[in-house]
């Protein structure tokens, strides 16, 4: 299952992106927020990071206006290797030699087209399972 989440900034990304994952029958959980009313984003963020962290989900999608803060966040939690991706190269680069499992982007900085296409690289690409970045994420993870 993947997790979705976004603030007030990328509330309309974050509708955008659960549109592709019902038409692809890929299986999520929205954490919120559900309007652009202001929030802060580190509660939802560290939700679906917590969740992923905790193997209740496969991977986690976080939006906000720029996709930092969310990345910030989530890469707090141990366990977590949040990406800030916004475009397909390291969107794909970062599952291939990073394993990694939280996509961040941001909706003031991606349009919706380009934003689909790194969500779907993001979820469809493996990790590559090569030794040398085997050993870079057990140095990550300390």
């Amino acid at each position: 299952m993947i997790g979705v989440a976004c603030d007030h900034g990328g509330f309309n990304l974050k509708n955008e992106i659960i549109k592709y994952l019902e038409n692809n029958n890929i299986e999520y959980k929205d954490y919120g927020t559900y309007s652009t009313d202001a929030v802060d984003y580190p509660i939802y963020a560290r939700k679906v990071a917590e969740d992923v962290s905790n193997n209740i989900l496969e991977k986690g999608i976080l939006v906000c206006g720029t996709g930092i803060g969310v990345s910030i966040v989530a890469n707090k939690v141990k366990g977590i290797r949040a990406a800030h991706c916004h475009d397909v190269f390291s969107a794909k680069a970062t599952r291939e030699h990073n394993d990694a499992n939280i996509l961040a982007i941001g909706e003031r900085v991606v349009g919706v087209g380009l934003a689909l296409e790194i969500v779907e690289t993001f979820l469809n690409t493996p990790f590559s399972n090569e030794e040398r970045h085997k050993r870079r994420i057990e140095m990550i993870e300390g």
